[in-house]
């Protein structure tokens, strides 16, 4: 079998996750990198164990060992580096969002669409046995009709207003801080789980923490900050958000994200509760499924691949009680990824599981509407459908 040749542009924090799992799938060899210059490509390369470094990305797209690109820059160059890499054939694994709005996320969308190679988006939630667990027993009517899909994704690595990351900055994260870079992910868990589109949304965008005083030199995203000359910066874009749903297959629901809320590191929580029964999974406790009923007692379904439905099964990798977490649902879904690109990455051929340029967009559309209906003043919004002619207002 040929071995793929995989190449990463943008060695930020979370390329060191990409590169390991490559690793991990151990047929896939790890070409080179690409950063913001040649020393820092050089340098992050090192770090990383990976053999090569390119002067720039068009020289790691040039070269016809890559096959595969990993897109981790910020969001404002994700549209021009996937559209490169997908206009030189080259199969592209990017980071969510898609891109930093949503002209550009279409535009890739449609690109990819177009393009015969693989597109992936890591939406790396999906990877969790225990979320695969929870979509086939939706799939299966175990929950009954829909009522109320509701969580939250709540963080506090922001909470510090001398902490300040380029995700702050319009230019260069997009419209959208918090909705946009985690807000993303739960929008996506919630319809992927409960196999339902978000069609109208109500949002509340608030900024927690409006001026931050930046460090001149540059962290990176987790890192603190050393004590440094210090400048004034105002912030535009939202640090927290409520958002009110509704679905198309007529359940109602609410997220709430922030990422200025002390105590909270990665809080991630999806519940879905039906006419019959309720599941419930949250990312900080992720070997467990809540199992809730009205009529007799709850129930907690440990990850065990003995117990998982099939559809589920794959994505669990070791026995019964011994934990799996983030970093093996990053792994599932870049094996999803790479399974794809191996069986001519054709729309047949994907895993159920696996996130697309498609999805990319599809996300891209659920944020759009959520920015619209704060800046009209919280009023409910239509979430444009992509399968259909563009069209806007609200949904009654």
């Amino acid at each position: 079998m040929k071995t793929l040749g995989m190449g990463l542009v943008g060695p930020g924090f979370i390329a060191a996750h990409h590169i390991d799992a490559v690793r991990r799938l151990g047929d896939v060899e790890i070409v080179g990198l690409a950063g913001s210059s040649e020393a820092s490509a050089q340098k992050r390369a090192r770090e990383l164990g990976v053999g090569r470094a390119y002067a720039s990305y068009r020289d790691l797209l040039a070269d016809p060992a890559v096959h595969v690109v990993h897109n981790t820059t910020p969001n404002h160059l994700h549209r021009e580096i996937s559209l490169a890499a997908l206009r030189a054939g080259k199969h592209v694994v990017s980071d969510k969002p898609l891109a930093s709005n949503l002209q550009e996320s279409r535009e890739l969308h449609e690109a990819a669409r177009d393009a015969g190679v693989a597109h992936v988006v890591t939406f790396n939630y999906r990877g969790h046995a225990l979320v695969q667990q929870a979509r086939a027993m939706i799939a299966k009517g175990k929950l009954g009709a829909p009522v109320f899909v509701h969580g939250c994704y709540l963080q506090d690595w922001l909470t510090d207003d001398t902490t300040y990351s380029w995700r702050l900055d319009p230019r260069r994260g997009g419209a959208s801080s918090a909705l946009g870079d985690i807000g993303s992910h739960w929008c996506d868990l919630a319809e992927h789980v409960t196999g339902a589109r978000i069609v109208a949304v109500l949002a509340d965008l608030y900024t927690g923490v409006p001026v931050r005083r930046v460090a001149e030199a540059p962290t990176r995203a987790f890192a603190k900050a050393k004590a440094t000359t210090r400048r004034v910066v105002k912030i535009t874009s939202e640090d927290t958000a409520s958002v009110l749903l509704r679905f198309d297959n007529g359940a109602r629901g609410c997220v709430t994200v922030g990422q200025v809320l002390p105590g909270h590191k990665n809080d991630l929580r999806l519940e879905v509760n039906g006419r019959l029964a309720s599941l419930a999974w949250r990312q900080e406790n992720p070997n467990e499924l809540w199992i809730g009923h009205h009529d007799r007692a709850n129930a907690v379904l440990s990850r065990d691949p003995a117990l998982l439905d099939p559809a589920a099964r794959g994505y669990a990798h070791l026995p019964a009680g011994h934990p799996e977490a983030w970093s093996d649902a990053f792994r599932n879904l870049i094996a999803d990824a790479y399974a794809w690109i191996r069986k001519g990455a054709t729309p047949q051929a994907k895993p159920a599981a696996l996130p697309t340029f498609a999805d990319g967009y599809r996300n891209a559309l659920v944020i759009d509407a959520m920015l619209r209906s704060h800046a009209a003043g919280g009023t409910w919004q239509t979430v444009e459908d992509d399968r259909e002619p563009r069209k806007r207002g609200v949904r009654k």
